[in-house]
């Protein structure tokens, strides 16, 4: 752990009457990580922030001049990043997509849609010959305005007049060449194979309701190609089969798998393939033990001689990874406010929990943490400390479910010393109830390469922002 990220809880604390509860995000060490991974992909490979791991704007801002782009699975998280950069390349997932919010997604200009069923497919076919339609007739109606003009300004006294007219309505309709601009999608597959690795969130192989099944793959092409002619791309495929895999050499067997299945459908379908989207699901450990070997995973991607195929056919492989990319990189602070003994069992209770923090409690787990001592104790009573036992670490809600780690082995731990739990810096604060009980939100604070210790966002990031 950085000594920045001690340096700027004392510092919290000592400017507080409080007890502390805030989240650090080192957001230099989240750019030094993604240099890093990119630093061994291959050259056809391109890395995209899944936001979903944690939709910060901080966090987005930090990560957009590394990543190729950024996938989204709402409108609301595609607003985040467009509040961030109109230009960056977007991804856009999720199932249950709204009609309203498709047509926003294209309004938006993002570059691929992820297609999750035939309806949804139908749904975009629709929208895109509606679009189409209203640009042809708004290019009739610019051609008809032009004519007019030309008819006014025919005389040789306005001819220099006319040129400027002329001029501004080239320019106004620069974009429109006569069709439209085509909306580019990647048909998401749920594949018939029950060999993938098992994890703990498994999102395909199987009844699922993410992606269009494999034996649908033909109806969808061509739909695309009878109904989505001239208006939907057909761009390439997009697969996501499980989460949190810490198995790299498996997960490596499983984009082959991914990219043999993409060259046997452009074989039978005669398909140009410019994108497969892999997804993500690289997985990270709370409990000690090795997490995924990126290292590893890109050595045998960059002998795989499937990708080298796609590489040749002018076809890029795309990743979009979350939690490997932010979760180190976080840490929840909670200060202690109580020591307690119940039926010869030790409970420290803090200002926090899981309605900040839900991860532990939603996966079932002891979430990793250490003791920061401090010498916060103002009263004249003796300071409650607890040496040499084990100590169950809860939380400030009415509900017995609100446990952060359980067992913990505690040399010593005293009222007013910081828990300071790591590796939160994926799916904690975006997850958790952060109203239940109304207590106060924690605070957010960012770590950044041109300080030593703390940058302080006093706007406190909430579940709305």
């Amino acid at each position: 752990m950085k000594p920045s990220v001690w340096h700027a809880l004392n510092e919290l604390q000592r400017g507080m009457e409080e007890p502390v509860c805030a989240y650090v995000y080192d957001l230099a060490g989240m750019q030094e990580q993604v240099r890093q991974m990119l630093g061994s992909m291959p050259g056809n490979t391109q890395l995209f922030y899944a936001i979903k791991a944690n939709p910060d704007p901080r966090i987005i801002e930090a990560l957009l001049p590394f990543v190729k782009g950024f996938e989204v699975a709402s409108i609301g998280e595609l607003l985040k990043v467009r509040a961030v950069s109109r230009e960056v390349p977007i991804l856009f997932g999720g199932p249950g997509k709204k009609e309203s919010e498709l047509k926003l997604a294209i309004e938006q200009g993002v570059s691929y849609i992820h297609v999750e069923s035939l309806l949804e497919l139908r749904r975009i076919i629709a929208i895109a010959k509606e679009r189409a339609m209203d640009q042809e007739q708004a290019h009739v109606q610019g051609s008809r305005q032009k004519q007019e003009w030309e008819q006014v300004y025919e005389g040789k006294h306005m001819r220099g007049q006319k040129q400027v007219r002329e001029d501004k309505h080239e320019h106004n309709h620069e974009h429109y060449d006569g069709q439209a601009q085509e909306v580019r999608i990647l048909l998401r597959i749920n594949l018939r194979n029950s060999t993938l690795p098992r994890t703990k969130i498994v999102m395909g192989g199987g009844p699922s309701p993410f992606g269009i099944d494999e034996e649908a793959v033909e109806e969808a092409i061509e739909l695309i190609r009878v109904e989505g002619a001239g208006v939907v791309r057909l761009s390439g495929f997009h697969f996501h089969s499980l989460s949190n895999n810490m198995d790299a050499r498996l997960h490596a067997e499983m984009i082959e798998l991914y990219l043999q299945k993409v060259e046997q459908w452009q074989h039978q379908y005669d398909l140009p393939v410019e994108v497969v989207n892999a997804g993500g699901g690289f997985g990270v450990t709370y409990d000690g033990s090795p997490g995924f070997d990126w290292s590893l995973f890109t050595s045998l991607l960059e002998q795989s001689e499937a990708r080298q195929r796609l590489a040749t056919s002018g076809g890029e492989l795309y990743f979009e990874s979350g939690r490997l990319l932010v979760a180190d990189h976080g840490y929840y602070a909670a200060e202690v406010t109580d020591l307690k003994t119940s039926h010869d069992q030790h409970f420290a209770v803090l200002r926090g929990g899981t309605h900040h923090n839900r991860l532990p409690a939603s996966w079932g787990h002891n979430h990793p943490f250490q003791i920061m001592a401090t010498e916060r104790w103002k009263h004249s009573f003796a300071r409650p400390e607890v040496r040499d036992h084990r100590v169950h670490i809860v939380g400030e809600l009415c509900t017995p479910k609100d446990r952060m780690h359980s067992d913990a082995a505690i040399a010593l731990l005293r009222v007013g010393d910081i828990v300071l739990f790591e590796k939160s810096g994926a799916y904690c604060w975006t997850i958790s109830h952060h109203d239940f009980l109304g207590h106060p939100h924690p605070a957010f604070h960012y770590l950044t390469e041109d300080n030593n210790h703390v940058n302080t966002d006093e706007a406190f990031q909430s579940a709305s922002r």
